[in-house]
This record gives structure tokens, C-alpha cells and sequence, in this order.
């Protein structure tokens, strides 16, 4: 691969040779300058609508097929329906299984299993989560949720953790599958419906399927990543005991490797519920349907109650799935009192076995009886003082006082002072040529020259898909959305960096952002801001934030304390020391957090469709909606994962640069 500087190249050591760019990149580099200067000169208009590839009308014609022939063709009855069926009684089967314990049981065995695996605060806090659940009356849509992530889960793990093996065994099969990975990792989550939808129509069994593709990716990474740190000598002894290729795999390496698999698992499991909720949109019912409804009818309530209900569903999922993983970690607990190392002491364990013991015949007892009714006694809403809250602030605070200050003239300034201005700048006052050009540019300074060609035909496959203004309107939101959340989060994160108080306040109140499902989000912001552009990119700030303060903690606190000390001893003051010395060194984290923030403000801004935030969200959404769109639709999900792409790349390309060389 040609690249502008061998990566390879000991510093100090290169020769003028070595520096000098190659003639395949000094040649696209020329290209590229030539393609801005012809298109200002030239004054070029809108992408040409005679280069439309025109996918739509084809991919209708197909949908309208398959629509016609789902009880006749051999596709269906051979293949598709075999599965849709097979899936659909999985899932059906889970759920009844869920749905005839008792309701007592599941608080009990939350509080039990975050108390064994976590502490006892965080058993009482799952005890009271779940009672919560019951409370608002959400106990049967969340069985119908915890049952489709459930085979989701079961199956993202039964084809991700032998394709992780393989992938570890082969490494051809890896470079290959690395790149599918990231496009997938790099996909908006709508985009997975629409091709389910053109295949299945709507129903939980669409949403089953394209939540097991978006959730595989991290436990098939972390199996090959796990394996591949497995110690040698680990492998050589069981060898040189005489043990088989697979039975080392089995018995040595498999669980050498599980602290990265479960970590896998748990990253799987967190994907699915999120993709659970969104695939409401396509009939999958559960909790997102009541928040779907809910933002229907712009009922903040109602969406906050199922909202929360989510939210604590993930948490409790979250910290379940993490303490199992860093249970061999901390020990087993066998010691009087409490370990340093967080293990349980034996009088807890005692007590988690005794409870369990005792419950296991009133939990089978109570489900022949038939207890598996939430009591109506325990229900309480508190939607209806959401709702007066919300009223008040939807009242007062879109102009205080007609001052000119609130949530509306808020709204107005961001419209008419960034988001249409850049709008217009991208997709008419810069002309596609240059904008193609700029991006080749960027991508060979990034990487290379195999980045550069790879986004010059990614910016011509959005053109050639009629989505060239369409793109360059989310790329417009998605810019303003990155640039306000990086203006609050790494402001946020030097200041946790430097602060442990502070970080241990913010953590709690990161993580319930970063837990919340996406959507959910723009019920109240909605309440505020009324449909449009601000809502989408104020949600996405707010979805985004928590990347963008972790990564800049997380890349601070990595800086070395002798730099802190050298510094210091020179005289430099605290914000010399931040800007000179602690900002350049932990510049490579800081484009990770870019990278980040970068994709969940184009997932979140495509999810602003539903809201009235246009660009290719609005197409997506419509695809969802109506059956003579997914054309249309199938098209913006191409183009969103273009232009994901295209960022993805770019900021991971500026990271690596920014990255020092490894030790010799």
C-alpha cells in the first residue's frame, strides 16, 4: 500500500527517499486540487440527476414482488417462513416461560444476582428497580422485550464466539472479516431494518434478525482479541502434557480468554436492548412501543415511565453481565470479612444461598397458583406530574417573559446562524467537485492514499444514489451537533481528569445518559424546542456527551506523572502544563472521543427524522413507514453508511497519525 511516510521509519532515522511522497498519492493530491479549482471556476451546480443509479424504483418493484408472492414463491415457503415461523415460537416460548413465574421472583432474583456478583447496594437498587418496572404497569412489555433480546442474545453468542475462534485461527479469514465488522459497528441502527422489512414485512421477527447483526460485532472482536492474549507458555505446557489441539482450546485457552468474551458478551447484550427498542418502529412491540406511542403524542409522561423502565432494564442487564465477567477477578469470597479485591464475604454468600434456597419452591408454588400478575395494589404513576412539569416548561421557557431569551429565539439563532448557513455552504456554495476533492485531500493526508481513493468513490456512490444534498444536510447537523457536544464534553472531562470528586458525581449521571435508549431523548427535548433540526441535534448532543467526557478523562489521566512533574519543575503553570503538555500527548484519545461523538450524533440525527430533522434520517424513517418508500429509504441507509464511513475513517486515520511510535 503506498502510503506518504513509511509508518515503519525509526525517527531520526529516515532518509529524503523515505519521506518523499509516492507518485500515486502526489498525483491524486494533484487530481484533487485540480477537482476544487474546476469546480469554483466552472461554477458547478447540484450533482448531476442524470448519474442516478435509480436503485428505488427496483428495489420497490422487488418489495411489491415479494409482497405478491409470500404465500406462493418457494422462497418463502422453503426458506423465509420456515425461519419467520421457528423464530417467532422462540421467541413466544421464552416469553410464556417469563410470563409464568411469579412476579416476586424477579426482584428477589435481581436483588440475589447483583448482590452475589456486585454488592448488596447494587442488590438492593436491582430489588427496587425491577418493583419500579411493575409500579407504572410495564410488567408485560417488558417481558416481551427481555424476550426478544433474550434469542437475540442466545444467537448473536451462538454465531459470534465460533466466528471469533475462527477468525483467531485464520488470520486471512480475519482481514476480511475486520472490515465487515467496522462497517457494521459504523451502521446506524434504523438502517439495519429496512432490508428485514423488505424481506419480512413487519413484526418481531424482522427486529430479531436485524437486532443478532447489529449485536454481533463486539463478542466476535473480543473472543479473537481474548484468544490472541492467551500467554504462549500457557499453550506449550498444556502441549506438553499431551492435550489435543482442541482440548487446549477447550481447557486452556477458551477459559484463559473469558474475561474479554463475557466483556464481549456484556457489550452484545447492551447493543441488542438498544436495537430491541428502536425495532418498535417496525412492529417488534415491548417497551419501545409505548415510547414510540408516547412521542407520537408528544405525552412526556407516559415516555418517561417507559423510558425509565428501559433504562433500568439496561443498567440492571449492564451490571449483571460486567460482574460476572470481573468475578474470577475478585475473587470467590471464601475469606471472613471483606477482601480488598471487592469479593464477598462468606456470611453474604451464606445468606444469597439460603434466600435462594428458600425460593425456589414459593417461585414454583406461585407460578402453579398463577402470581404472575403485577399486584394492582403496588401500581403508581407518575407520569401525570412529568406531564405538569413539562406543561409549565413548554409555557414558560420557550420565551421568558418575551424577552427574547428561551428555548424558542434558542431554537431560531441555531437555524438561522449555523445549521442553514452550513446547509447552504455544503451542498450549493461549495460545489460537488470540491467537495470530492477536499475529501480525497483529507483522506491522504489522514492515511494515505488508500483512504483518499476510498472516500472520493464513497462521495461519488452518495452522488450516484440521488442523495447528494440529502447527505450534505445531515453532514451539516451532524458537524453542528459534534462541535457543541466537544465545546461542553471536553471542557467536562479536563475537568474530571483533575478532579476525582467531580468524576464520581458526573459517572452516575454519564452513565444514565449514555443507558437511556436514543429516541427516548427527544420526547422532552420535542416539549421544548418543537419539531425540526434543533431537537434531533440537541438530543444528539446530549446522547454523545457522555463519549466525549470519558475519552477526554481517559486520555488525561493517561499521561504520564513524571511529564506532570517535569513540567511543573520548569515552571509551567496549570493551564501551561494542560495546553503545552497534557492536551498534545493525549491528543490521540481526544480523536477517539472526536471519532465517537462523531457516530453517535449520525446515529442520533438520523433518528431526528422522526421529528421533522430532514436530511437522510427523514428518507430512513420513511421507509419504515410507508411500503412504497423503501425504495427511497433502502437508498438514504446506503448513503448513511457511506457517509458514516467517511468519518469513521477519517477521524480513526487523524488518531493513528497523532499516535507516537511504539517502543523498540
Amino acid at each position: 500500500m503506498s502510503q506518504t511516510v513509511e509508518a515503519d521509519a525509526p525517527a531520526g532515522a529516515g532518509t529524503p527517499s523515505a519521506r518523499r511522497p509516492s507518485p500515486v498519492a502526489v498525483g491524486m493530491a494533484a487530481a484533487s486540487v485540480a477537482l476544487v479549482i474546476v469546480g469554483f471556476a466552472a461554477s458547478v451546480g447540484a450533482f448531476p440527476e442524470s448519474w442516478n443509479l435509480g436503485l428505488a424504483d427496483p428495489i420497490d418493484r422487488t418489495r411489491r414482488w415479494l409482497i405478491n408472492n409470500q404465500t406462493s414463491h418457494w422462497l418463502y415457503s422453503v426458506l423465509l417462513n420456515p425461519v419467520t415461523d421457528l423464530a417467532d415460537a422462540g421467541i413466544r416460548r421464552l416469553e410464556a416461560i417469563l410470563r409464568w413465574f411469579p412476579w416476586y421472583v424477579y426482584p428477589v432474583f435481581c436483588g440475589l444476582g447483583l448482590w452475589r456478583v456486585r454488592s448488596r447496594v447494587a442488590g438492593a437498587l436491582g430489588f427496587c428497580g425491577v418493583v419500579v418496572i411493575g409500579m407504572v404497569e410495564l410488567w408485560q412489555q417488558g417481558f416481551a422485550t427481555l424476550a426478544l433480546m433474550g434469542v437475540a442474545v442466545f444467537l448473536s453468542l451462538l454465531a459470534g464466539i465460533p466466528l471469533g475462534i475462527a477468525a483467531w485461527r485464520n488470520d486471512r479469514f480475519a482481514s476480511v472479516l475486520r472490515p465487515t465488522l467496522d462497517a457494521m459497528q459504523t451502521m446506524p441502527g434504523f438502517v439495519y431494518l429496512i432490508p428485514f422489512v423488505l424481506l419480512f414485512g413487519i413484526g418481531r421477527v424482522p427486529a430479531l434478525i436485524a437486532t443478532v447483526i447489529f449485536a454481533l460485532p463486539p463478542v466476535v472482536r473480543l473472543t479473537d482479541v481474548g484468544l490472541r492474549n492467551v500467554p504462549q507458555p500457557m499453550v506449550e505446557a498444556s502441549e506438553m502434557f499431551g492435550a489435543t489441539e482442541r482440548q487446549t482450546l477447550r481447557l486452556v485457552q477458551i477459559p484463559a480468554a473469558r474475561p474479554a468474551i463475557l466483556a464481549g458478551v456484556n457489550q452484545t447484550t447492551m447493543l441488542a436492548m438498544s436495537m430491541v427498542v428502536i425495532a418498535a418502529f417496525i412492529g417488534s412491540g415491548g417497551l419501545g412501543q409505548d415510547v414510540l406511542r408516547a412521542m407520537r403524542d408528544i405525552d412526556v409522561g407516559e415516555a418517561s415511565e417507559a423510558g425509565i423502565a428501559i433504562v433500568i432494564m439496561a443498567i440492571i442487564l449492564d451490571r449483571f453481565t460486567r460482574g460476572i465477567a470481573t468475578l474470577g477477578e475478585r475473587g470467590r469470597g471464601q475469606g471472613h470479612g471483606a477482601s480488598s479485591d471487592g469479593s464477598l464475604r462468606a456470611a453474604d454468600l451464606q445468606a444469597i444461598r439460603w434466600i435462594a434456597a428458600a425460593m425456589a419452591p414459593v417461585a414454583l408454588v406461585g407460578g402453579i397458583v398463577g402470581h404472575n400478575k403485577f399486584p394492582e395494589w403496588l401500581q403508581w404513576h407518575y407520569a401525570p406530574y412529568v406531564n405538569d412539569i413539562t406543561a409549565w416548561a413548554r409555557d414558560n421557557l420557550y420565551d421568558i417573559g418575551s424577552s427574547g431569551i428561551g428555548t424558542g429565539p434558542l431554537s431560531d439563532f441555531i437555524t438561522l446562524y449555523m445549521v442553514t448557513p452550513l446547509r447552504e455552504l455544503l451542498s450549493s456554495q461549495i460545489p460537488w467537485p470540491a467537495m470530492i476533492g477536499l475529501g480525497v485531500l483529507a483522506g491522504l493526508m489522514a492515511r494515505g492514499v488508500r483512504l483518499g481513493l476510498g472516500i472520493g468513490i464513497a462521495m461519488l456512490g452518495i452522488g450516484w444514489l440521488g442523495m447528494w444534498e440529502l447527505s450534505m444536510d445531515t453532514l451539516a447537523q451532524t458537524v453542528v451537533a459534534v462541535a457543541a457536544t466537544l465545546a461542553i464534553g471536553v471542557p467536562l472531562g479536563i475537568w474530571a481528569s483533575h478532579s476525582d470528586r467531580f468524576q464520581k458525581l458526573a459517572d452516575p449521571v454519564l452513565d444514565f445518559l449514555q443507558t437511556i435508549p436514543s429516541f427516548v431523548l427527544l420526547v422532552p427535548v420535542i416539549t421544548l424546542f418543537h419539531v425540526g433540526r434543533i431537537p434531533g441535534i440537541i438530543a444528539s448532543v446530549v446522547y454523545a456527551l457522555p463519549s466525549a467526557v470519558h475519552y477526554t478523562d481517559l486520555g488525561l489521566r493517561r499521561v504520564p506523572a513524571e511529564v506532570h512533574e517535569a513540567a511543573t519543575s520548569f515552571g509551567a503553570t496549570r493551564g501551561q502544563r494542560l495546553r503545552r503538555v497534557e492536551l498534545p500527548l493525549a491528543a490521540p484519545e481526544l480523536m477517539v472521543a472526536v471519532n465517537q461523538v462523531i457516530m453517535l450524533v449520525l446515529a442520533m440525527v438520523v433518528i431526528a427524522g422522526l421529528v421533522g430533522g430532514g436530511g437522510l434520517g427523514l428518507e430512513t424513517v420513511n421507509a419504515l413507514r410507508r411500503s412504497d418508500a423503501v425504495g427511497r429509504g433502502f437508498e438514504a441507509g446506503i448513503a448513511i453508511v457511506l457517509l458514516a464511513g467517511i468519518l469513521d475513517r477519517l477521524t480513526r486515520g487523524v488518531a493513528d497519525r497523532l499516535r507516537p511510535p511504539a517502543a523498540t
